[in-house]
């Protein structure tokens, strides 16, 4: 079994479209309009915005969640919670080892809650490595 598709509630569709393009580096795969889908490939997940679709917590993967946080506040969102670390990835469980995972939140321009999380060398195997 795989995860296929998010959905998420877009009030305005024009304005999530170019949030969503601006977090996420890119713009849609597809869009429907009527009846007002639009289709982002996260890896092979889709990640659906669309009018009549509920609220979901969505956390997107990124590179520097400093970053990624600041493009979405340019782009309209507004910050929830800093960045801060989460959890440190001893084994490889949930993350890579020897990781630390940084998440911050924000608020997109619907409203809808959204993790930013970045999986960044661990303090300690910097200091080791160092």
């Amino acid at each position: 079994m795989a995860l296929v598709q998010v959905a998420q509630r877009a009030e305005d569709l024009a304005r999530a479209t170019a949030w969503y393009s601006a977090v996420l580096g890119g713009g849609p795969v597809a869009t429907y309009d009527p009846p007002g889908l639009v289709f982002f490939d996260l890896g092979g997940v889709r990640l659906l915005l669309e009018h009549g679709a509920p609220s979901a917590l969505v956390y997107l993967g990124v590179d520097d969640v400093d970053a990624a946080l600041t493009r979405a506040i340019a782009a309209g969102g507004a910050e929830h919670t800093a960045p801060h670390v989460i959890f440190s990835h001893a084994d490889a469980t949930l993350g890579p080892a020897g990781t630390d995972e940084w998440q911050a939140f924000v608020r997109d321009t619907e409203g809808n809650l959204v993790g930013l999380v970045e999986q960044r060398v661990a303090a300690v195997a910097r200091e080791a490595s160092g």
